[in-house]
């Protein structure tokens, strides 16, 4: 059974198909969420196109899984919080008390969490 489909930003997505943001790109689309990846490089993931801009990112989007270090995240924390998810997902690694607060004080939910996990056990 799946949950409501969750227009879902993947921010560290990547081509490998090694790394777990590539891993969780294909999981959320077979759980029949809509996807919309951001990365360093561009390339494709399933057909769906890696964006670097976040200028092309629209602002319907329900959940980020955040698949980047914490001095890695620092680029977006702004775009984030303008973009106002339902909540942030840091995955393992990812992990960040200080921007987890900012979310929570904007109304944010964050969530220290696996994406494939969640996704397996019907949690997402």
């Amino acid at each position: 059974m799946h949950s409501q489909p969750k227009k879902t930003l993947i921010l560290g997505a990547s081509t490998n198909p090694t790394r777990y943001a590539n891993m969780a790109t294909h999981r959320l689309l077979s759980h029949g969420h809509e996807v919309v990846l951001l990365g360093r490089r561009t390339g494709e993931v399933a057909g769906h196109p890696i964006l670097k801009d976040t200028t092309e990112i629209s602002r319907d989007i329900h959940t980020v899984t955040l698949y980047l270090s914490e001095e890695n995240q620092k680029a977006y924390e702004d775009f984030i919080l303008e973009l106002k998810p339902q909540r942030v997902i840091f995955n393992p690694g990812a992990e960040n008390p200080d921007f987890e607060e900012k979310l929570k004080a904007a109304g944010i939910e964050p969530l220290e969490a696996c994406t494939l996990v969640m996704l397996a056990t019907g949690l997402f």
